[in-house]
């Protein structure tokens, strides 16, 4: 589904990521940890097409389609998705208008209900509102969740779905995110949600920082990025209770001792 090869990024002057290499199958989901400042952001928003990151070395190939140089649009349109740690507000535009474009150069090929999609989410009441316009931290993520829902891409992005929401707030943002990762938001006639679940393709690539998030979603497999580079792989569950027992400095000596961590990880490649 995605593969990186050997990326360097640059924002302005500064190098952030050195020499990524990674690789997501269908449907496979991928955690990434790391401390701020760390580059995972950067990575996402490289893989999205924003102009800011520049790409001085490597590729990105998507459904074996060279993006690196692909246009946001582009990539969107050939089922990249995203939900921003941040999204910015935007006065004008409903909420409702911009679901429905999701919609409509989307993978959603039966169309959607806009009301009730909007319902699964709790968000029937905001639709006619602009677009995040004074909305909560929760509120912000119900509203991400929609337009990917609406937009049911092929992979999909997510920078620290825990962020800014308080623990009401976690279930339904987590029980919806695995249920975009698995492909079934919108029922298909005749086809059983068991089948349905089966034929998983939706791939995930989430940044998290505190784990919440792994209460929820089906995650496959993790690393985590520090100051550029990718290391430590294993199971997202053992690199979290890693990091909370000896912290991110851990990764420094990963990084110059190659397998020290992963020993100690249990069996981690």
């Amino acid at each position: 589904m995605l593969k990186i090869e050997n990326l360097h990024v640059r924002i302005g002057e500064r190098e952030v990521l050195r020499g990524i290499d990674l690789e997501i199958a269908e449907g496979e989901t991928f955690i990434l940890f790391g401390p701020n400042g760390s580059g995972k952001t950067t990575l996402l928003m490289t893989l999205m097409g924003f102009g800011n990151y520049t790409i001085t070395e490597g590729r990105i190939l998507f459904k074996d389609v060279d993006i690196t140089h692909a246009p946001i649009h582009e990539r969107a349109r050939l089922g990249i998705g995203m939900s921003f740690q941040r999204p910015p507000t935007i006065h004008g535009l409903k909420t409702r208008h911009l679901v429905q474009m999701c919609a409509a150069h989307g993978n959603n090929k039966n169309g959607v209900d806009v009301e009730a999609m909007a319902g699964r989410v709790n968000f029937d009441t905001f639709l006619d509102r602009d677009i995040n316009a004074g909305f909560s931290g929760g509120e912000i993520k119900r509203s991400e969740l929609l337009q990917l829902m609406a937009q049911a891409p092929d992979l999909v992005l997510f920078d620290e779905p825990e962020s800014g929401v308080d623990l009401e707030n976690m279930k339904l943002i987590g029980t919806t995110a695995r249920r975009l990762l698995d492909g079934f938001i919108e029922p298909t006639p005749g086809v059983s949600m068991k089948e349905q679940k089966s034929r998983r393709r939706t791939a995930g690539l989430i940044i998290t920082h505190t784990g919440y998030i792994l209460e929820y979603v089906n995650a496959d497999r993790g690393q985590v990025m520090y100051n550029g580079h990718l290391c430590c792989e294993a199971r997202p569950r053992d690199i979290l209770d890693h990091v909370g027992r000896y912290g991110y400095q851990e990764c420094v000596r990963c990084l110059s001792q190659p397998g020290s961590i992963q020993e100690s990880l249990g069996g981690a490649q």
